[in-house]
């Protein structure tokens, strides 16, 4: 009976583990053999970008890298694309959570898990020195008839169009670099990015370029950032929000950031993940 009572025992325990097992999505199931958590991200200052060696940079990705430091995960690997191949990237398995600083938008809620938001950022264009079209708001294009131009993939390609540009006036390139070039040679009028990338821009330019009054732009243009999954990581999902909770706003968090810009004001408030998708 000892024995027979040992083996029902045991098997019990198996199945239980085989089923945790089951449960777990391929992140834990990477984590749980061992192998590094892989960050995606393109080359987006000060967002997330590559240093030497690939080293993670930027201030989205020194917020991952202190939360899976709170979560006891600090075997991780950088995995450096273009912006336009984050989500399928991420989706396809190259990488586990894209942490290159998305927009929590409804059209990518479609196809990605959201963190809880890590931050609120607004919009900002990138024009000539002294703003000679006057462009501070999509409307202001759209009624000039200026050419915009934006990343491929990235949420102004969205707002260009509820703000009323025509496509055929909407240029899209690879991303911040080729945006600089555009505006700079006079291909577009005004460059669409969010307020951090204009300002980095800005300074890139020389002189040449300025930061639009992003105050002119409309409420709607306010987005929040969270960090991107894969459908089926749900269960890591939770404790990375878990975590979050903790680290969000904590002076280990802000003295991380704080060199890339990112300050109090940049704190996404009780906005939740799914509100935001709701609204965008």
């Amino acid at each position: 009976m000892k024995s027979l009572f040992k083996t029902v025992a045991s098997a019990g325990i198996a199945l239980a583990v085989s089923a945790t097992t089951l449960m777990a999505g391929p992140l834990m199931d990477r984590i749980n053999k061992g192998e590094p958590v892989r960050i995606g991200f393109a080359n987006e200052v000060p967002w997330a970008y590559p240093g030497e060696n690939n080293k993670p940079l930027g201030f989205v990705n020194a917020y991952v890298l202190g939360v899976l430091h709170e979560m006891g995960y600090d075997n991780v690997t950088p995995v450096v694309t273009d912006w336009g191949g984050l989500i399928p990237g991420l989706n396809a398995g190259r990488f586990d959570m894209v942490t290159g600083g998305l927009y929590i938008l409804n059209s990518r809620c479609q196809n990605v898990d959201f963190s809880e938001p890590m931050a609120k950022v607004g919009d900002a264009f990138v024009v000539p020195k002294g703003n000679p079209k006057n462009l501070n708001n999509y409307s202001q294009i759209a009624k000039a008839g200026a050419m915009f131009v934006t990343g491929a993939g990235y949420n102004q390609v969205e707002s260009a169009k509820k703000g009323g540009i025509p496509d055929d006036h909407v240029m899209t390139v690879p991303g911040p670099t080729e945006i600089l070039a555009a505006v700079r040679a006079g291909r577009a009028d005004a460059g669409g990015v969010t307020y951090f990338t204009a300002q980095n821009l800005a300074k890139q330019s020389n002189g040449a370029l300025e930061v639009s009054d992003a105050t002119q732009l409309p409420e709607w243009t306010q987005s929040w950032v969270g960090i991107g999954f894969r459908k089926n990581d749900s269960d890591f999902v939770k404790k990375f929000n878990a975590a979050q909770k903790k680290y969000l706003g904590s002076p280990e968090m802000m003295k991380a950031v704080e060199q890339y810009g990112y300050t109090k004001a940049n704190l996404p408030g009780d906005k939740t993940a799914a509100q935001a998708c709701a609204m965008k």
